[in-house]
């Protein structure tokens, strides 16, 4: 339902024809019946889309603050860590690292509700056209979701039997960690995605300024060097490293705030009549 919404596909299969909302806007949703007052759109939905603007901060707060209790910042285990050292970082205080990792796990999650306002967003810029670069962006999107998520996961899998065997806990220590910083390509895409589309908004007055589609494309490169990180276990190109562990955390966290804060503003500038909806003519 929600992709034949957004590709404006009719019931019999047939591609719609691409259509612009308001000027300044850029989305016209072709659907079903609808009331006088959803198709004039209301504060609910500008609400909705504020609340997932703030999710990027309470991100940020929550899931560093749960890697700082679970000892991860300032200084996160290092992949040349012998087998005592790994297991000591889980067993120290193994309530702590569990709480600190859970906490980290909530916090990661929020970038959902932010992921679904990027995406909002896009379709404004896409306009008159179809939002190819608005599905990749969903796509892409989702699974840096779980990329998130499920490293956080395995680590509190280490931390949950301080008494299984330390190659074990080793294992899913490397498994989390190499998981979690590794997989760059999929936030590469993303980026370039986003980036696409705001240089490439034709909007009479542009959803989000030029420069943070330069910003984006600076930010898919950056995560470049953890790649780095399959062949190092110490130095700057470790997980624990200043190019892996300390710029990747620095430049997404520095991202998601950037793009809540200026999302934030966009939906504040939206006209009124934004998100117009038109009624599904019936096959």
């Amino acid at each position: 339902m929600v992709f034949a919404t957004l590709l404006s596909i009719s019931v019999s299969g047939s591609v719609l024809p691409w259509r612009g909302g308001p000027a300044g806007c850029g989305i016209s949703i072709l659907t079903g019946p609808v009331s006088q007052d959803a198709a004039k759109g209301g504060p609910m939905g500008r609400q909705a889309q504020l609340v997932c603007a703030w999710c990027g901060p309470a991100l940020v707060v929550i899931a560093l603050g749960g890697m700082t209790l679970a000892g991860i910042i300032p200084i996160p285990p290092s992949a040349n860590a012998t087998l005592d050292e790994t297991v000591a970082f889980y067993t120290h205080n193994p309530n702590l690292v569990r709480f600190g990792l859970m906490l980290a796990s909530v916090g990661v999650s929020l970038i959902g509700p932010l992921l679904a306002l990027i995406t909002v967003q896009m379709l404004r810029m896409e306009r008159g056209r179809p939002p190819i670069l608005s599905v990749l962006q969903v796509i892409s999107g989702a699974v840096t979701w779980v990329l998130l998520m499920v490293p956080m996961i395995m680590l509190n899998v280490a931390a949950f039997r301080p008494e299984r065997s330390p190659e074990l806990t080793q294992t899913l220590s490397d498994l989390a960690w190499i998981l979690f910083f590794t997989p760059v390509a999929p936030f590469l895409i993303q980026n370039v995605a986003i980036g696409a589309a705001v240089l490439g908004d034709r909007n009479p007055v542009p959803v989000l300024p030029r420069w943070v589609g330069y910003g984006n494309f600076w930010t898919g490169l950056l995560f470049v060097p953890a790649l780095l990180a399959y062949f190092f276990k110490s130095g700057p190109f470790a997980w624990q490293g200043i190019f892996v562990f300390y710029l990747g955390t620095a430049v997404y966290g520095a991202w998601v705030l950037v793009m809540s804060l200026m999302l934030r503003r966009a939906v504040l500038a939206e006209p009124a009549d934004c998100y117009d909806v038109a009624p599904l003519e019936a096959a």
